[in-house]
């Protein structure tokens, strides 16, 4: 599986991994996780949308320093691509919901392409 970030996803991730100390070990156990299930499976998976073969799935990321809460991520999976591309990180304390916009933008690049 192969992994990318767009550059937003890149920005949060280093403001919270500053917040969050654990953040980078946390990122690297749930790129296992769906290495092996790209769209997950359990109740901590929703696929939002999906738009040909890419399906926008968020999730919740289980951050070690934050030992009752989570953190929720928002990722691409492109099948035929073998590529999970992530597009949000997010504190489910701090905001309610993924940014619908963000993803309404990556999809109309993805169809520009």
């Amino acid at each position: 599986m192969n992994f990318n970030e767009i550059p937003e996803f890149s920005k949060e991730f280093k403001d919270k991994a500053k917040k969050y100390l654990s953040l980078s070990r946390d990122l690297d156990m749930f790129k296992r996780v769906v290495s092996e299930v790209p769209s997950g499976n359990g109740k901590h998976f929703t696929i939002i949308t999906i738009y040909n073969d890419i399906k926008i799935i968020k999730a919740r990321l289980f951050c070690e320093y934050l030992s009752k809460s989570s953190l929720r991520i928002i990722y691409s999976y492109k099948k035929q691509e073998n590529l999970i591309e992530f597009l949000e990180l997010y504190f489910k304390g701090d905001k309610e919901n993924e940014n619908r916009e963000r993803i309404k933008d990556y999809l109309k690049s993805i169809k520009k392409v």
